[in-house]
């Protein structure tokens, strides 16, 4: 009886746990930084050059997101399939003064182990990519 009563809470925990892992995922995945990594990565030309036209993204999306007093950065993590490799990318944003999201860096690991800088935050020639530019593509 008392194993029933321990195994139904340890089963109540991790569903309770499980939710709240899910949840955050389904939220950064869906955030407005990931849908701007997403296009940041699908019009690379430096990254099209290695693994070909972006054909989709992993479903699974980690990172974080951080927002206080109207300013904010975001690291997203996904998976980037191309035509001809896959790649683990990573995208760093800032989000400033309650503008939009802008591409600070970006980088995406190699079938070499190397990690290939897409865009550098202390290259001023480097673009950045306001939502409302990102929306209209």
């Amino acid at each position: 009886m008392i194993g029933g009563i321990v195994a139904a809470i340890a089963l109540l925990v991790a569903v309770f746990a499980g939710g709240i892992v899910g949840f955050a995922l389904y939220s950064i995945g869906n955030s407005e930084a990931a849908q701007i990594a997403r296009t940041f990565l699908r019009n690379s030309e430096k990254l099209k050059t290695e693994i070909g036209d972006v054909k989709e993204f992993g479903s699974i999306v980690t990172g974080s997101i951080n927002i206080n007093n109207d300013n904010g950065n975001a690291t997203i993590n996904l998976k980037v399939i191309g035509e001809r490799e896959t790649v683990n990318a990573s995208v760093n944003l800032l989000f400033i003064h309650g503008q939009s999201w802008r591409v600070s860096s970006a980088s995406y690991r190699n079938k070499s182990g190397q990690t290939v800088t897409l865009q550098d935050p202390y290259d001023s020639k480097g673009p950045t990519f306001p939502l409302r530019f990102l929306l209209a593509a």
